[in-house]
């Protein structure tokens, strides 16, 4: 089915990561929210030749000073006048506390503002940035609509390390009650035992298939205590910037204050399930056409992972990566929701709070 979302329109401010080559931070943002009818006003905080998944890379990265002299030239000519605000990788604490400060102002100059904050901080047990990003992060979640973790990002930024279904609702309490955030998204969680267990049967995927064999995702909304969740297949390889596309189509989807209710419509869904299932479906969809695009490449650029090898030939590793870009152009028809995929639909996990 064609899944086109809610009609949208309105002005987006994009502050992230930018690379010359290839689809990861606002390359993997900006051209799918225009896709969906918005203006999108774009800061980079880098400017790279491509991402650092290619091992050789450079570029710049923007100071706090370079990004403050933006919003304020901005401010001045009356430019800063986004509906919507979304942020992703910044490079270091000052530049992080810089965009920060800016979400503070539009906050207060705008209540309504949709702000979308993926606190880009790490993975896989790994941090990508200096640890003094964190409490800064910690410090904008409350200025923030919707949050984007990814798994290992929901522990450092609560402190509690997700082992159980209690860890796991204590995280997310801490994120709704502690740092006031309406909404969390998780979306990428491996599926550990545990977790499948812990799950409803109707979000289980089929008992014949293996844990790695899929991912799930968690959305839950503090008004209501509304937890959704769905699982969906893991496609095998390594892509990038799959987290940016998915944040941008999340705010994107995501509907105006005008016309948000909490209420739970007929088919279960609440505005945020619904953008996440709009964003899900979508992403996923993406990743199956750029995953069978890289098949299609001649052997030499589909080679597999070998870090020995990778080191002693670089060009080998580039030209897995290059062939693993996001198809973004190709499958823009995706994003515009008038080719049909299939609906990824959110379902109410009703007991989260009390299994």
């Amino acid at each position: 089915m064609a899944t086109t979302g809610p009609k949208t329109s309105g002005r987006i401010l994009s502050i992230q990561s930018h690379v010359s080559y290839g689809y990861v931070g606002g390359k993997a943002a900006v051209f799918p929210l225009q896709c969906l009818g918005y203006d999108v006003d774009v800061v980079n905080t880098v400017n790279f030749s491509n991402h650092s998944g290619y091992g050789r890379f450079g570029g710049s990265r923007a100071t706090a000073e370079e990004l403050s002299n933006i919003f304020s030239i901005m401010e001045q000519n009356e430019l800063l006048v986004p509906e919507r605000l979304l942020t992703g990788y910044v490079p270091g604490a000052e530049a992080t506390a810089a965009v920060t400060g800016l979400a503070k102002r539009l906050r207060e100059r705008k209540p309504d503002l949709i702000y979308l904050l993926d606190p880009v901080l790490g993975d896989s047990g790994r941090l990508y940035v200096s640890p003094e990003v964190v409490p800064i992060y910690q410090a904008a979640l409350p200025l923030a609509t919707i949050i984007t973790p990814n798994w290992f990002e929901v522990e450092v930024l609560t402190g509690i390390t997700i082992t159980n279904g209690q860890s796991l609702r204590q995280a997310m309490k801490t994120l709704h009650e502690t740092y006031q955030v309406p909404h969390v998204v998780i979306s990428s969680i491996p599926l550990k035992s545990w977790l499948k267990d812990l799950l409803p049967t109707h979000l289980r995927p089929p008992s014949d298939t293996s844990d790695s064999d899929y991912l799930a995702c968690i959305a839950s909304s503090r008004e209501g205590d509304l937890v959704h969740a769905q699982c969906f297949p893991c496609i095998p390889g390594y892509f990038s910037g799959v987290g940016d596309l998915f944040s941008a189509l999340v705010v994107g989807h995501f509907p105006a204050a005008t016309f948000q209710s909490q209420e739970t419509a007929a088919d279960g869904e609440t505005p945020l399930s619904r953008a996440v299932s709009h964003a899900l479906s979508k992403t996923h969809a993406m990743l199956v056409l750029t995953h069978e695009a890289a098949l299609a490449l001649p052997e030499e650029e589909r080679l597999a992972t070998d870090e020995e090898l990778d080191a002693r030939e670089p060009m080998r590793k580039i030209r897995r990566m290059r062939g693993r870009e996001l198809r973004l152009i190709q499958g823009q028809d995706i994003i515009r929701g008038t080719q049909p995929i299939e609906y990824r639909q959110l379902q109410p996990w009703t007991d989260f709070w009390t299994a």
